[in-house]
């Protein structure tokens, strides 16, 4: 089965970066969504990015021009490089996999069935 697994996390100043990795193992689909969601305490799980495995990409309106998805599939492991980080940025991250191809709501938490455990981000 599919197991992802985050890194990356770590507390920053505001207007830092932070590159959050997720190591995915146990999949061998060729076609395939992954994303990356948020969680503040007291919020719903938000969409920040996802894309599919023929490179398109979506982005939540309030990281667009600093946050950043992409995968090196050699190293089966999805990134996210987030620039210009802000105090409302903070919140748990997770990793999500969905076996499935989709070409929209890439930001749903509903499209993704399988999930990391998490890494905090924390921005001051």
């Amino acid at each position: 089965h599919v197991q992802l697994v985050e890194s990356g996390g770590g507390s920053v100043q505001a207007g830092g970066s932070l590159r959050l990795s997720c190591v995915v193992s146990g999949f061998n689909y060729d076609s395939y969504c992954m994303g990356w969601f948020r969680q503040a305490p007291g919020n719903q799980r938000e969409g920040v990015a996802g894309m599919n495995s023929g490179g398109t990409a979506a982005y939540a309106d309030p990281v667009k021009g600093r946050f950043t998805i992409s995968q090196d599939n050699d190293k089966n492991t999805l990134y996210l490089e987030m620039n210009s980080l802000k105090p409302e940025d903070t919140a748990t991250y997770y990793c999500a996999y969905s076996g499935n191809y989709y070409t929209t709501s890439l930001l749903s938490p509903t499209r993704f069935e399988t999930w990391g455990q998490g890494t905090q981000v924390t921005v001051s």
